[in-house]
């Protein structure tokens, strides 16, 4: 063999030498950025999913619970029967649910129902912030106005 093909080889064989652990090096800048990702990825989706379910519940809890209220029923009981109706069906660690109700025009009542998410780890548990990137308590809220039939009651 000639020298050539001996420092060929050398180069070569030098050249593998260097690149060994690169792709650990880099999988380990790169891991961090991809847990984030996906990490918001569960969320948004976990948040959508949500956000679809309670709009048609609390729709739905507002028409059963307030729109005909019982004899002697307030509106305080019944924006108490819908949270009540709400948290029933939602029954999660990271989820928290508000409902309110105020005076509308022509004698209606609006229900307000608010729906606040708290980001997970996988659902592990409630994370406040994930390798140092903070994951904000997100928050989504449905109206519905409904004219509170009493019956026997004259206006």
């Amino acid at each position: 063999m000639g020298v050539a093909a001996i420092c060929g080889r050398a180069a070569v064989s030098r050249k593998h030498r260097d690149d060994s652990g690169q792709m650990t090096v880099e999988f380990a800048v790169a891991f961090p950025v991809f847990v984030i990702v996906a990490v918001i990825a569960v969320n948004a989706l976990l948040f959508f999913s949500d956000c679809a379910a309670f709009d048609r519940l609390a729709r739905d809890a507002v028409r059963i619970c307030a729109a005909s209220p019982a004899y002697g029923q307030t509106l305080g009981n019944s924006v108490a029967l819908v949270a009540d109706t709400l948290e029933g069906s939602f029954e999660r660690d990271n989820l928290s649910i508000d409902v309110t109700a105020e005076g509308a025009a022509a004698g209606h009542t609006r229900f307000t129902a608010t729906v606040r998410f708290a980001p997970t780890l996988f659902g592990l548990g409630l994370k406040s912030s994930v390798f140092g990137v903070a994951l904000p308590v997100l928050e989504h809220s449905v109206s519905l106005t409904v004219d509170t039939y009493k019956p026997g009651v004259l206006l």
